[in-house]
């Protein structure tokens, strides 16, 4: 299975190579101070400021499908090809997302909005599609997931391609619900730093194009996944079930932990986030790995978490020039977890052909990606 299509949009830009050039820079600035979420305090978010095309439809009218509208139309030709190449009986829609239209339901009262499937639907209506089509919700880890479900759904022969898409929102349920954890931070987020203070809500959206059969592409080599069941909302601070999905996916992708080239972290800002993750890290890589969390530069994107983190590794697959992500933060790790290796900002590395991407969400649920990059 490969990615031969993506395009994405967040606060750092409207566009992959907008926001590849200044996440390979780590720059933390594309960030808002707002207020009228939490009473007498404010957040500090990622918002995206890009003008969106206007969907026309009611029902269909919500923020998470203008983000995607916009995405669409940033690959149009390939989808084109796409439909060309296997016809609209063929192609299915898998979308992440945890918020759908709740924002806007509150002031439309359309039932329409708040529905979970909605932006599949709208994406499967748009193109006129004949497939498949289902939104995947299971919190962060939700873009990793739909992944998977596109690949059962190729290799059961129900499709030949999936468009996967992810979208997310800045939205009143998250950011009181985070809050009412004390996990939200009013300063830029850093994680793995003894002076961590919680995470940053961002919003975002991307898209993909997968085929069971390509010439040309990122390889989706492996994904596991497994579950705590630990807590509802904190995870298991060893890492166990954690450490079991990327295992699972590194036997998929037929590679050892010595394969890895680089490591997209969940890498929140949050202590219960920090022990685990580092744990888990630890235990299958030391500090051999380069690892970074992408999130200080685009929030935490919740159900498009991980869409976003994944097309951040698909470009740098396709145009590696020695850097890496790096950890943004403030220098000060916190010496209480293991030590792993955090990228750096001005280090040049050898090579980036194989790329993890972690993501873990609220129910222990745990999910991997190894994607890869073969020569020429």
């Amino acid at each position: 299975m490969k990615i031969t299509g993506y395009e994405a949009l967040c606060n750092l830009g409207n566009n992959i190579d907008a926001i590849y050039e200044k996440a390979i820079n780590g720059d933390n600035s594309c960030f808002e101070d707002i207020e009228g979420y939490i009473p007498d305090s404010h957040i500090h978010v990622g918002i995206i400021k890009e003008e969106l095309p206007e969907i026309t439809d009611k029902n269909y009218n919500i923020r998470c499908n203008s983000l995607l509208l916009k995405n669409l139309g940033l690959i149009e030709n390939e989808i084109k090809q796409l439909i060309t190449k296997y016809s609209k009986d063929r192609i299915a829609v898998v979308v992440a997302s945890t918020n759908s239209g709740v924002e806007e339901f509150e002031i439309s009262n359309n039932a329409e909005h708040y529905e979970l499937g909605n932006p599949a639907k709208f994406i499967h209506t748009y193109l006129g599609l004949n497939c498949f089509y289902t939104t995947v919700s299971t919190a962060c880890s939700s873009g990793i997931k739909a992944f998977l479900l596109a690949r059962d759904l190729m290799n059961n022969n129900i499709a030949d391609a999936v468009i996967v898409a992810c979208a997310d929102i800045l939205a009143k349920v998250p950011v009181y619900g985070f809050h009412s954890l004390e996990v939200l931070s009013d300063k830029p987020s850093i994680p793995f730093s003894v002076n961590r203070n919680g995470m940053n809500i961002g919003e975002a959206s991307s898209i993909f194009i997968t085929e069971k059969e390509a010439l040309n592409g990122i390889d989706i080599m492996g994904v596991g996944e497994s579950t705590d069941i630990y807590h509802s909302t904190t995870p298991d601070p060893e890492g166990k079930e954690s450490v079991n999905a990327i295992k699972m996916a590194l036997a998929e992708a037929g590679i050892t932990a010595s394969d890895i080239d680089y490591i997209n972290a969940h890498g929140t800002g949050t202590i219960a986030n920090d022990i685990m993750e580092s744990n888990a890290i630890y235990k299958v890589f030391g500090n051999k790995v380069p690892v970074s969390s992408t999130k200080p530069l685009t929030g935490h994107c919740l159900g498009a978490a991980a869409g976003i983190e994944t097309a951040l590794c698909c470009k740098l697959l396709d145009d590696f020039d020695g850097r890496l992500y790096p950890n943004v933060y403030d220098g000060n790790y916190d010496n209480s977890l293991p030590k792993i290796n955090l990228a750096q900002k001005n280090k040049k590395y050898n090579k980036c052909k194989v790329c993890m991407c972690n993501s873990f969400g609220f129910g222990g649920t745990n999910a991997i990606l190894i994607l890869g990059k073969k020569d020429g």
